[in-house]
This record gives structure tokens, sequence and C-alpha cells, in this order.
């Protein structure tokens, strides 16, 4: 996030090769780390501490040692692996076959859901999203809904047909219509009005969080708006 120069030593020459500009800065993502003290042994930032600090204090021949010392390490350990015959197995990463390349284990390749995902962080070096789960509680809670009023209309028809054959024939009761009826199909739910089509209108419950996501979809729509109006 600072300025870049190429210095060129035969004539003395310095060329500007990067100066970021203050919306370029601003544009910056924010970064999460874990704190050093829970990192392991073999985080980035706690395996090549001395060499970032040699780095910070421009000091290139104690940069270039401190490299040269992890490398060798990492040398002599693949050394003992192969004399022991023991196989390395990564924690985070898989060889790919058909590229002949490693890939991460744990790749979310999926779009970022602003009305579902929240933040996206690193625990234990796999990656996360941290996510509302607005719409699959609101899914669950309607399925549970439809079933319970199913439930209760096949107790009512259950109901109706006991008595009905309990009941001693009559020319009366041959006539009369029965005060009981079999209940309707049940058909699918409507996401339009948000209503059990056949049965008892939404519950307190499901028609709360329904309303909760229009607002939040339509914060997020005014959002999307300022943005564009800011960028013309």
């Amino acid at each position: 996030d600072g300025e870049v120069h190429i210095n060129e030593l035969k004539n003395g020459n310095t060329e500007m090769f990067w100066n970021p500009t203050s919306e370029v800065r601003r544009q910056r993502l924010k970064r999460h780390i874990v704190l050093f003290e829970e990192q392991t042994d073999f985080e980035s930032e706690r395996l090549w501490q001395h060499v970032t600090s040699a780095i910070n204090k421009g000091d290139q021949h104690k940069a270039t040692q401190e490299k040269f010392v992890l490398e060798e390490e990492q040398r002599n350990a693949a050394r003992e692996r192969r004399e022991t015959g023991t196989e390395w197995k990564p924690l985070l990463f898989q060889h790919d076959a058909g590229t002949n390349e490693w890939r991460y284990k744990y790749e979310d390749l999926r779009p970022w859901d602003p009305l579902n995902d929240i933040a996206q962080f690193e625990k234990d070096g796999i990656l996360q999203t941290m996510e509302r789960h607005l719409s699959t509680r609101m899914s669950n809670h309607k399925a549970t809904c439809i079933n319970n009023q199913i439930t209760r209309h096949k107790r009512s028809a259950k109901d109706c047909r006991r008595r009905k054959t309990s009941d001693q024939p009559s020319n009366h009761s041959q006539n009369t219509e029965s005060s009981c009826s079999t209940p309707e199909s049940v058909q699918e739910l409507s996401d339009d009005d948000g209503k059990y089509l056949g049965f008892e209108s939404l519950c307190a419950q499901c028609g709360k969080e329904m309303n909760h996501l229009k607002e939040i979809h339509s914060a997020v729509l005014s959002l999307q708006k300022a943005q564009q109006d800011i960028h013309r």
C-alpha cells in the first residue's frame, strides 16, 4: 500500500513502478489473522518471523541467512522421511493426478450470497463461511408447520370415520350429510403470498421470519443502488 520505485544502477535513474491512490487504499480488504501466540509452529507468520523481521529492518543478508536455515531444516526433514520410509501426509492439500497439481482440500468456489453469508474466516487452516441460515430455518419451519397441519387433518378425518361406523344406521342418518368431510388434497406452498393453500395461514414465527427476510432483501437492494450511484 505504499510507493514502489525501480532504481537503475547503471545510470542512477529512478522510475515510479507503483503508486497506490487513496481510492486503492480504501478498497483494500481488511486482514484477519490468528493471534501470534495461538499459531502453530508451521504457520507462516510464526515460521518466517525471523526472515520477516530482517526484511523490515532492511537487512538483506540476515534475511537470506534465516531463509537458508528454514530451507535446510525442510531438506533434512525430507531426507529423514526417505531414509525411514515415512509417508508425508498433507493436512490441507491433496494431489490432483489429472492436472498434477496440489489443491486446497477445503476450497469453496460458490458465489458469495449477501443475504446469507456474513463473513469468511480461517480456523486451523480451514477456510469457513459464517452464515445466517435464515432461509434454511424458514424452510425447515414451514415443513414442520405443513406436517403438523396434515397430521391434524388426518386425525380429524379418522375421528369422523370412527364416529360414522359406531353410529346405528337410520333413515335420518342415511339421508343427512355428515358434519365431517374428507380433507381436501394438500396443495403446494405458494411462495408469493407466503400461505399454505388448503391450510391455515402462516404461523407467527413463519410470518415474522418472512418479513425479516424481506426487510434484509430491501436493505441490500438499497445499498446496491447507493453503490451504483456513488460509482456514477
